[in-house]
């Protein structure tokens, strides 16, 4: 376990491989651990560092706020402590959003973004996400846990093919989240439209999407394919909100691909 120390919190982050370095985020509710495959995938040819944001996973919970914003920001910090200048940003659902609005408001840092099952607009994800933001609908749901895992396994089988890896890994993550960062940065992430900010982008975008996503209609990949100068949308067709578990072979044949281009 790896941790830098920011005036924020702690952030904690795994690395992984040799090479130039590649930056990997996790989604809502998700941590480092669901790119472990995609390290080791891709370890031969890159030096992967995948984070955990504020909130989540091993990383600080003192906080009160856990903002998209503030998630860009630790990004920037934790490349700046590792001495990073530039590198390719990759992001998973929330995590992609982050890494777009990184490339937008730090274009110096970011060589090429790729978002997988990520929104551009905030009301692409799930109704249920939507709700979540909510305060007081956070606090009912985060106060009946059997509940809450019980709706996650419930719906598991709809959010990815490897549904029984997912919700062991999604209740232990869901165990080292507080209430705080469970609302307030899916609130933030329901406020955001990127759209008219995505022209000005000047480097290779590249959006992953399941055709089966349930949690962010995979029409984002059309937003990124109409906005974006450089883009590359890549449908997955056997996958839902989790390419990298439902199709990893080709997923990581992919990704790859986009990252030595």
């Amino acid at each position: 376990m790896s941790s830098i120390v920011t005036d924020q919190g702690i952030v904690h982050y795994e690395t992984y491989g040799q090479g130039s370095p590649v930056i990997l985020l996790h989604g809502w509710l998700g941590s480092w651990n669901y790119w472990l495959d995609t390290m080791e995938a891709l370890g031969g040819d890159y030096r992967l560092y995948a984070l955990d944001f504020w909130g989540f996973g091993d990383s600080g919970k003192r906080r009160e706020r856990y903002l998209i914003e503030d998630f860009v920001d630790l990004v920037d910090q934790f490349m700046s402590r590792m001495g990073i200048v530039q590198a390719p940003v990759v992001g998973h659902s929330m995590g992609g959003t982050v890494a777009l609005s990184l490339a937008l408001s730090q274009p110096k840092r970011v060589r090429k973004v790729v978002v997988v099952g990520s929104p551009v607009v905030g009301s692409s994800l799930n109704i249920l996400l939507q709700l979540a933001g909510y305060p007081w609908i956070a606090y009912g749901v985060w106060h009946m846990p059997t509940l809450l895992r019980w709706g996650i396994r419930l719906f598991s089988p709809q959010i990815t093919r490897e549904w029984r890896r997912w919700y062991d890994m999604q209740v232990k993550d869901l165990s080292r989240t507080t209430l705080q960062a469970f609302f307030t940065s899916i609130a933030s992430l329901r406020r955001v439209d990127l759209r008219s900010n995505l022209p000005v982008l000047r480097l290779p975008v590249m959006s992953v999407n399941g055709v089966g996503d349930n949690v962010v209609n995979p029409n984002q990949a059309a937003i990124i394919g109409r906005y974006v100068p450089e883009a590359r949308i890549e449908m997955m067709p056997r996958s839902r909100h989790f390419p990298m578990l439902d199709e990893p072979a080709e997923f990581n044949q992919r990704l790859n691909s986009f990252l030595k281009n």
